[in-house]
């Protein structure tokens, strides 16, 4: 089953064509990596699917639905959830409290009732921390609960990032670069967190730098240059592609 299928996407700023025709399908269940050169539109792809950006030609479609003309919060609240490649958490709010956002964004309960603490407020606020403390723990930082978010170690800022994403209780996660800055034990950590999360039935679509990660992890992978998709595959046919050499290294190296 096509879980988010983005057919001939184009995005354009000034007359710089950042995304030009791109398509790309992930099923349900699968790990799928975008990579490319820096510049080649990956980040701009996952603004677009998170509706950060409105495409000029194209159409996305989340399990079905079109979502291509929805507004951000309409996208998580769909099942869409994401981190970023410059980590964006509340440095001065503690551990918890940055998990708890992402579950209010679908909090099933109105501005009254959070002013009058009424039952159904505090029966989600509960369950809602329950969560919270089980992705803190699933993501190995049970211990760093009520800690502020901005004294915690960049590797673990990014776990708490993705934690956060989780929240919100999304069945499909973007992860932008989410093994950026940390060293290899951070990295073979993250490797089998991701696993982790398609064992519990997610669908993961990431951009990666780090090509150990990308071809260890990856059921497929795209490839951008210039806001083309230049290759899609396994990962080994993607890494020994010819155009995919030629992106990343300037020319095919001799035989």
């Amino acid at each position: 089953m096509n879980l988010l299928e983005i057919k001939d996407i184009s995005l354009s700023f000034g007359g710089l064509k950042a995304v030009d025709s791109v398509d790309v399908v992930v099923k349900k269940g699968e790990i799928v990596s975008i990579i490319g050169p820096n510049g080649a539109g990956k980040t701009t792809v996952f603004n677009i699917i998170t509706g950060i950006y409105k495409i000029d030609e194209g159409e996305i479609f989340f399990e079905g639905r079109a979502i291509h003309n929805m507004i951000p919060q309409e996208i998580v609240k769909s099942g869409i959830a994401r981190t970023f490649q410059n980590i964006r958490l509340f440095r001065n709010m503690r551990v918890i409290e940055n998990v708890l956002i992402g579950s209010h964004i679908t909090a099933p309960y109105g501005f009254l009732h959070s002013v009058f603490r009424t039952r159904r407020f505090k029966q989600s606020e509960h369950e809602n921390t329950v969560r919270a403390v089980r992705l803190l723990s699933d993501v190995g930082l049970l211990h760093r609960t009520h800690e502020y978010a901005g004294n915690l170690p960049y590797g673990e800022q990014r776990k708490l990032e993705i934690a956060r994403a989780l929240a919100t209780g999304a069945s499909l996660i973007l992860l932008d670069e989410p093994a950026a800055g940390m060293n290899p034990q951070e990295s073979e950590e993250l490797l089998r967190f991701i696993f982790s999360l398609r064992e519990r039935g997610l669908t993961v679509l990431l951009i990666e730098h780090d090509m150990n990660v990308v071809m260890n992890i990856s059921d497929r992978v795209y490839v951008l240059d210039y806001g083309k998709l230049i290759c899609e595959g396994l990962p080994k046919d993607v890494a020994n592609d010819p155009k995919v050499i030629e992106a990343y290294l300037g020319g095919v190296p001799d035989a």
